[in-house]
């Protein structure tokens, strides 16, 4: 008799031409993810070679009940490293049935910028740093953590290893491989300053990628934390006081960064979103006036300021880039629960479609 697992881990190569693709969108909150699955002939490479498909909107937040279709488009094509074999899992955005994007996909005004001559001629690159706090089931409680009691003050934990300051690594190291096999851009992981917190980096990404990517990277961590019986949250203050907040710098450059003369265009762009440092305040997460107070590698919400190698600014250049003259900064502003596809097309176009 076959075991529930060896069901899971059948291989359908060897016995069917039909693959299972894994629909994924993004839900009414703005943060909840949500899935469903179909049949197809497969193998397929080629978002435009899938079809549209529907769900309850009414369900999610994104309908009313007496019009609840929403129309999903697919976007992004990625490999199923829970399925496996020619198993995909597919990003897509949403749509009315007339063919007008709901109020909460982000991604299509950012596909839109994106697409601009001038923006497109910058090839801008990503690389999000997305911090992430694992909490035990039943008590919502950091992993790792004594029930209603707190560990040790911040300090023996950043990138610790050891089982009285790590917890929790069999899911991010699950969840890195995962990433790496589903065609992820995943650069990196790091354990955080606070115990139970752990970081993941996407990137290098170029344009609206850097969106479809972190938010496969963010629905492979649910299903791994799924598997695990861990509760994944995003929250930027997870645990008020002497405690770190969770962000997502985003780290950013265009063509003309990268080559001769680009510290003046980087100086450049960082004046421009000083000017709009409410603007991309108010798009870069909920909640993120408890993580942003001045203390814990923040700079105060209110105020925008930036500096070479200081992690208290609101933007900081690397000591490389002012060295060579040329290269990349990073934005430290956004929350952990920021939307991926607002914050890079927000700040692509502050600083190269945004004329003060």
């Amino acid at each position: 008799m076959s075991l529930l697992t060896d069901l899971v881990n059948l291989n359908l190569n060897n016995t069917t031409d039909k693959i299972i693709a894994e629909y994924i969108w993004i839900g009414g909150s703005g943060m909840d993810i949500r899935s469903k699955a179909r049949t197809f002939t497969g193998p397929v490479t080629d978002p435009s070679k899938l079809p549209k498909w529907n769900y309850d909107g009414s369900s999610t937040g994104q309908a009313p009940g007496e019009d609840s279709e929403v129309i999903l488009y697919p976007q992004a094509i990625f490999k199923d490293p829970f399925r496996r074999g020619n198993n995909i899992l597919v990003m897509c955005d949403c749509y009315t049935p007339a063919g007008e994007p709901i109020p909460t996909n982000k991604r299509f005004n950012a596909a839109k910028i994106f697409s601009h001559p001038a923006v497109a001629a910058e090839v801008p690159w990503y690389g999000i740093e997305q911090e992430y706090t694992l909490l035990q089931k039943d008590v919502k409680w950091p992993l790792g953590w004594p029930v209603g009691g707190f560990p040790g003050p911040q300090g023996p934990y950043y990138c610790a290893a050891g089982a009285d300051k790590a917890f929790g690594r069999d899911i991010v190291d699950a969840h890195y491989k995962a990433c790496l096999y589903a065609g992820v851009n995943i650069s990196g992981i790091n354990g955080e300053v606070m115990p139970g917190q752990w970081e993941f980096q996407v990137g290098p990404a170029v344009g609206i990628s850097a969106g479809d990517e972190l938010w496969i990277a963010r629905y492979i961590l649910e299903r791994i934390t799924e598997i695990a019986g861990v509760v994944l949250s995003f929250d930027p203050k997870p645990i008020q006081g002497d405690w770190n907040g969770a962000g997502a710098h985003t780290n950013y450059s265009t063509k003309s960064m990268r080559s001769d003369g680009g510290y003046e265009v980087i100086k450049k762009a960082i004046e421009k979103l000083g000017k709009r440092h409410k603007e991309h305040i108010a798009a870069y997460g909920e909640g993120n006036e408890r993580r942003l107070t001045g203390r814990h590698e923040t700079a105060d919400i209110n105020t925008f300021l930036w500096g070479v190698a200081n992690r208290g600014a609101s933007i900081r250049v690397g000591r490389e880039t002012e060295r060579n003259g040329k290269g990349y900064f990073e934005d430290r502003r956004p929350a952990s629960n920021m939307d991926p596809y607002v914050v890079t097309s927000m700040i692509a176009e502050t600083t190269i479609l945004w004329e003060p």
